[in-house]
């Protein structure tokens, strides 16, 4: 469906005792025809491989030691979740479920645990199906402004109506509460990116809480866990971050409310073995030190700001926001409408504070100082841990195997060869609805823009209906940046707004920022331009929001970071680059794959290497490096010589975003703002020496001068080079890029292009990479810079991937595809298109990639004009080897193959 409709969301969630299938699309006849697909999908489920699945588990129902179903029948979920725990974080947090709510539902790992996933049997699937995925047990969700009406006739008539009402069982009870105090130790695998190999250890103390059908007390309970946690004032920050004693809190730190039973955890990673009991008492202390003293007034109002904007900041995503935060209470027969009085209940809750000063002070002595359903879990990493999972998996597999008579064994293997040519068959998916092209407007709406100036900094100014928010962005050029200082942007855009400024130390800064504002964000920005792939610009994005009442204090706190920024801090600064390290090594396994196709283009695009430089592995490979430095001294000085070349006026341009009436109060704080920032004296030059000056706005300049204008760099000496790289990790799956150089935006190409990725990825890809090779997901894509990027993930297959991908190639320039398969992508892509903008969005094409309405426009009218025979001439002129330059990299286990081969390097 994601082929046959102009879906703006389409996925399955599954917790752990609930599966959601949310859906959006903005068209009311697209909206049915999803819902009729879900509606079957759900509960009327028919796979293509049916048979093959019911006769492999046959096998293994008549001789439960017969199955053979991991070698063909359960390949891609048993890759994604062997993947899935190549993530140590995901190991403690599953591990910290199960043993907390160790009496129920919550004991089992709901996506399965690897090695157990060949034991499900045909039989135990049919009837978990036939009990829990029934309309008796299933809530349904709509928003938006589509009738509703129509929605409950379609779900009556299409599902409801087609069984009888059953009583399927399903409640989860309430966990019995511990009479003592419980603690557990697990191991994982070693962390390759640890600063500090000895200090691999995490441990946290879970408290188990209230029902969650109790909505008031899980608030309560929800904000009391956001004082204790949240930011440089909480106190667990202080105790835990700042005690030299590991790299950032343990995972699910904070309010977990994805179970019947709520429940808080804390702790630390990247600790020393030896500090787990010192982590507990510290832990214990704080708890101690809260019931005694309470919390700041100070810092209740803020995370009850938070709450306002939260309920004012309107995303894209609202809906399914809605739907997800109702989801486990209502699962559990909570009143979902009470729920959403989220007003009512900060009345309550400030109610109850003025009457009982001490009612938070209460709830943590009742839920965490007295509370004997407390657990202590801890994780040390086991040099063999990997080797110990890949040994139990061979062990199991040669079990089955062996359990299997040789007629079996031939029964199975023809069976297998059997389903290999089902999914080497185009599926027949003529039974589905579909939309046409001729469905998709032809045009987009105008975004009306304005571009003003403060002094010589041009402003756009965007007027939208963003319910009392604003919205300000600003770019700082990084052209007149030495090249040293070039590795360390992405720390200092990490730590630049949480060191202190001016008057503010980092606490009081950090206070001052939950009081007015909803986050202020700075990171590195990297755009290439939309005509020319050896040209980008590079620069720094300082992006923040606040409700308009605050916009003078949000500017204030953005003159003091420009103008008086600290870093005269060596330990706060310890704290921000340990947590910054940590972060990026936890994020390979979830975005290997991501971190593979940086890598794959870093000799592509002079754009390129700048990304994996700010973005790439060599970001985590420096930071690791930082991690480990006694002393930070020289970093800070780097830090301010950094600001020396950023924070400045005449390198700088601004947007803002806000409703008509509020938007002559935001211009003028913003030139407030930018009157009082420093400029430099004399010009910088740049450092590198062709600068290409594009105008902001060329559509909206009716008389056709020349005004405000991004500085880009180009590189007229670059030449992309093949590159292919391999990161040995001790993982179990591999994460897989190879990216070609292409044709920028504004290509007559690149409509083709972007259109031929997304017919590879669904006719050929997928199931070449997914069904048949067990990995969980992979395909192509092509992206703004014209980058075209094929991928796989948690694959269980490397050097034959990049094979498929070269397959993947030549089956494009055979023109194996129909004029239906390029409709179907038409479809796809526009659904990408057109999805929906918030108002706090509006004019980011512009502002950020200078890419105009016309621009985007004339894309699409390219787009429809696309031909089948377009897409063999692209993939033969662009794809083709010998064609264009190719670079790849691969994230994964020890492969002795390419170790031997000289054309790798391997990291």
């Amino acid at each position: 469906m994601l082929n046959r409709s102009l879906s703006t969301f389409m996925n399955a969630f599954t917790a752990s005792d609930y599966t959601m299938y949310p859906f959006s699309t903005q068209n009311a006849k697209d909206f049915q025809n999803l819902l009729s697909v879900y509606l079957d999908a759900v509960f009327f489920p028919c796979l293509r491989e049916l048979d093959f699945w019911q006769e492999g588990w046959r096998l293994e129902h008549e001789n439960p030691t017969d199955s053979t179903s991991p070698l063909i029948f359960k390949g891609i979920v048993f890759n994604e979740m062997k993947g899935a725990f190549t993530d140590n974080e995901r190991v403690f947090s599953q591990q910290l479920q199960n043993k907390l709510l160790s009496d129920h539902t919550y004991s089992v790992v709901s996506g399965g645990e690897p090695l157990d996933i060949p034991d499900l049997t045909w039989n135990q699937l049919k009837q978990f199906h036939a009990t829990h995925y029934h309309p008796s047990n299933a809530r349904f969700f709509t928003y938006g402004n589509l009738p509703l009406e129509q929605h409950l006739k379609q779900i009556h008539e299409d599902a409801l109506t087609k069984f009888q009402s059953i009583d399927p069982h399903t409640e989860v009870p309430v966990q019995q509460r511990w009479s003592s105090m419980r603690e557990y130790h697990i191991t994982c695998g070693v962390d390759t990116f640890a600063s500090d190999p000895a200090k691999q250890t995490m441990v946290s103390m879970s408290f188990l809480l209230s029902d969650i059908t109790d909505s008031f007390e899980a608030f309560t309970l929800s904000l009391l866990s956001s004082l204790l946690v949240d930011g440089p004032n909480s106190p667990f920050y202080k105790a835990l971050l700042e005690a030299n004693l590991g790299t950032d809190f343990s995972p699910d730190t904070g309010f977990n409310n994805y179970t019947k039973d709520t429940y808080f955890s804390v702790g630390l990673q990247g600790i020393s073995k030896d500090d787990v009991q010192s982590v507990k008492e510290i832990i214990s202390k704080t708890i101690h030190e809260v019931v005694e003293k309470g919390f700041e007034p100070e810092r209740i109002e803020a995370l009850l700001h938070k709450l306002e904007i939260q309920m004012k900041h309107q995303s894209t995503s609202f809906g399914l926001s809605l739907a997800s935060y109702i989801a486990t209470c209502w699962n559990h027969d909570g009143d979902p409408v009470d729920l959403l009085k989220i007003g009512e209940k900060i009345n309550k809750f400030r109610k109850c504070l003025k009457e009982n000063p001490t009612f938070l002070q209460e709830k943590v002595k009742q839920y965490f100082q007295d509370n004997l359903h407390t657990m202590t879990l801890s994780m040390s990493p086991d040099e063999s841990y990997y080797e110990k999972k890949a040994q139990l998996e061979n062990e199991k597999l040669n079990q089955k195997v062996k359990a299997l008579a040789e007629e079996e064994r031939k029964q199975v293997y023809e069976k297998g060869l059997e389903l290999l040519e089902l999914q080497s068959k185009p599926q027949d998916a003529s039974c589905l609805p579909a939309l046409k092209v001729s469905d998709i407007e032809p045009t987009i709406p105008h975004t009306d823009l304005e571009l003003a100036y403060a002094g010589e900094v041009p402003v756009q100014y965007s007027a939208q209906p963003t319910n009392g928010m604003v919205y300000f962005r600003a770019i700082s050029s990084l052209n007149s940046l030495p090249e040293e200082l070039k590795p360390y942007v992405p720390l200092f855009c990490s730590v630049i707004s949480k060191m202190g400024c001016g008057v503010y130390n980092y606490r009081e800064q950090a206070q001052q920022m939950e009081l007015t504002t909803g986050g202020m964000a700075v990171s590195p920005h990297v755009a290439s331009d939309d005509s020319n792939m050896d040209t980008y610009e590079q620069g720094v994005l300082f992006s923040s929001i606040c409700l308009d009442r605050n916009m003078p204090d949000m500017m204030h706190l953005w003159s003091e970071i420009f103008n008086r920024p600290r870093f005269d801090d060596e330990e706060r600064l310890r704290v921000l680059v340990r947590m910054s390290a940590q972060e990026m090594s936890n994020s390979i396994p979830d975005s290997g794959h991501s971190y593979a196709a940086i890598r794959a283009s870093r000799t592509l695009t002079p754009a390129g290497e700048l990304q994996e430089l700010f973005n790439g592995m060599d970001q985590v490979r420096m930071m690791k490096r930082i991690a480990e430095m006694s002393d930070l001294t020289p970093l800070l000085r780097k830090m301010s010589r950094i600001r020396k070349y950023l924070l400045l006026s005449d390198s700088i341009r601004c947007s803002v975003n806000a409703t008509p009436q509020q938007m002559s109060a935001a211009a003028k704080e913003v030139e407030h703002f930018l009157a009082g920032i420093h400029r430099n004296k004399k010009e910088r030059k740049p450092v590198r020496p062709h600068i290409v000056e594009k105008s902001l706005h060329p559509d909206y300049l009716a008389d056709g001068s020349h005004k405000g204008c991004r500085k880009l760099i180009h590189d007229p000496t670059f030449k992309s080079c093949q590159m292919k790289t391999y990161f040995c990790l001790p993982f179990p799956v591999n994460y897989i890029g190879e990216c070609v150089r292409t044709v920028p935006y504004v290509h007559a190409d690149y409509a083709s292009l972007r259109l031929l990725a997304r017919v590879m990825t669904a006719k050929f890809l997928h199931g070449e990479i997914r069904e048949k090779g067990g990995a969980y997901g992979g395909g192509a894509k092509l992206s703004f810079d014209g980058i075209f990027t094929f991928y796989s993930y948690r694959d269980p297959s490397s050097l034959s991937t990049l094979s498929t991908f070269e397959k993947a190639i030549d089956w494009a320039r055979s023109g194996k595809f129909t004029s239906q398969d390029l409709d179907e992508a038409k479809l796809s892509v526009f659904s990408a298109v057109d999805s929906p903008v918030a108002p706090s969005d509006k004019g980011m094409n512009v502002f950020l990639h200078g890419v105009t309405d016309d621009m985007r426009q004339k894309h699409r009218e390219q787009l429809f004009a696309v031909s089948h025979s377009d897409l063999i001439n692209v993939a033969s002129r662009y794809l083709a080897v010998g064609q264009c330059t190719h670079g790849s990299a691969i994230l994964g286990p020890e492969n002795v193959t390419i170790a031997k081969d000289p054309t790798w390097i391997v990291r």
